[in-house]
């Protein structure tokens, strides 16, 4: 092989190396947008509000960690750290939502508690045993 085939050829080499890396960070961007929208940090596409959805967003957080887990070693430093820093961002994330979760439907409970001893000591009672048999979501995965 000549040295200029050989100069075309690493050439080519680099361009699907740099290619692929920029594929690479998209698909975390992607990811790592994705698990931030579904814990309630950024609006939806179509609705432009935050709903979040902690069962999803804790799906797209395992992805992001099967994918540092599959791709170890084969990275580059910046590929690399591009995939630590999303994941420290949506666990860090993802534990603010969990914390949050709780605090916000207690004050609505608590909101539908006054309400409702307002109208009558009765109703009062018959809401109080509803609200503590609906289960909290807990924070079991640690990072």
């Amino acid at each position: 092989m000549s040295e200029q085939a050989q100069v075309t050829q690493h050439g080519r080499v680099a361009d699907e190396l740099s290619r692929a890396s920029a594929l690479f960070a998209e698909l975390v961007l992607r990811q790592t947008q994705l698990a931030l929208m579904l814990l309630g940090k950024m609006p939806g596409p179509q609705t432009e509000e935050a709903r979040p959805d902690l069962d999803q967003a804790q799906v797209a957080i395992e992805l992001l960690e099967m994918l540092e887990l599959k791709t170890k070693g084969n990275l580059t430093k910046e590929e690399e750290n591009l995939l630590k820093q999303s994941l420290m961002t949506v666990r860090m994330a993802f534990v603010e939502a969990v914390e949050a979760a709780p605090a916000a439907s207690g004050s609505s409970r608590q909101s539908q508690a006054t309400g409702a001893t307002d109208a009558s000591q009765g109703q009062a009672t018959a809401e109080q045993p509803q609200s503590e048999e609906q289960p909290r979501k807990r924070f079991v995965k640690k990072y």
